[in-house]
């Protein structure tokens, strides 16, 4: 492992796709600084990078909180310059919208959509007098439709890509690339296979095919794929799916 005098971010470094990027980008010889809600919940991604020779800092961060989200992003770029800052918040919850209550539907703005802002926000400032770096951004299949249920969860999507859109346009043309990445598919974590199971039974988890569901390692190769982009051919937004996803 060749190590890097740089640091990479992941706000929302959750057991599955967070935790992916970070090991992704610790093997290519970053120092990464990983935050989630329960920091103590990090301690086998921490395990598993120092023992591979990696170098990360992890920490419980309240993505929604302006102070928390300056300070850690200030403390990743103290340690080495930020290059990458990855906002990977999910906040997917589907009520009907009768049960959408008002509690509902603002938390999830500001987990999904007003964190992202800030955690964008930030990264610039860090970013923009170096003329460089890389602010990625976790969409999901609700980021271009609103489904039955997704009210809640949509709107805050459709938000967060508008947030990432605008800044894009605002950033490219000052060397740092902006970029949003859809996941349109179920990602092979535990709670989608609960869901699958509570909605085609235990059968059909029993059965199911490897690549129906997409491994959160493929999406942190995705991103890997995103960061070596040349800037002449830099990507905005792009769609990424397992091959039989229905679309």
């Amino acid at each position: 492992m060749q190590k890097r005098n740089a640091t990479v971010a992941v706000i929302g470094a959750g057991d599955f796709i967070g935790s992916e990027i970070a090991k992704k980008f610790a093997r290519e010889g970053f120092t990464i600084f990983a935050g989630r809600r329960n920091g103590d919940k990090l301690a086998p991604l921490v395990q598993e990078i120092s023992r591979e020779g990696g170098t990360i800092s992890a920490r419980s961060l309240d993505a929604r909180n302006e102070a928390e989200i300056a300070a850690f992003l200030s403390d990743a770029d103290k340690h080495a310059p930020l290059e990458v800052c990855i906002f990977n918040i999910g906040a997917n919850v589907n009520f009907p919208i009768l049960d959408t209550t008002e509690r509902v539907f603002r938390k999830v703005w500001e987990m999904a959509c007003y964190s992202g802002f800030l955690a964008g926000r930030e990264a610039a400032r860090l970013m923009l007098p170096r003329g460089q770096g890389n602010i990625f951004f976790t969409g999901a299949t609700a980021s271009l439709r609103g489904g039955s249920g997704y009210a809640a969860f949509a709107s805050a999507k459709f938000g967060l890509r508008a947030v990432a859109q605008a800044t894009a346009r605002e950033l490219w043309p000052k060397n740092i690339h902006v970029a949003h990445l859809i996941i349109d598919s179920g990602v092979n974590t535990e709670w989608v296979r609960e869901r699958l199971k509570e909605r085609e039974g235990q059968e059909a988890l029993d059965n199911l095919d490897p690549d129906r569901l997409m491994p959160p390692a493929s999406v942190a190769e995705s991103y890997w794929q995103l960061y070596q982009q040349p800037r002449s051919a830099w990507v905005f937004e792009q769609e990424i799916r397992p091959f039989g996803e229905k679309w």
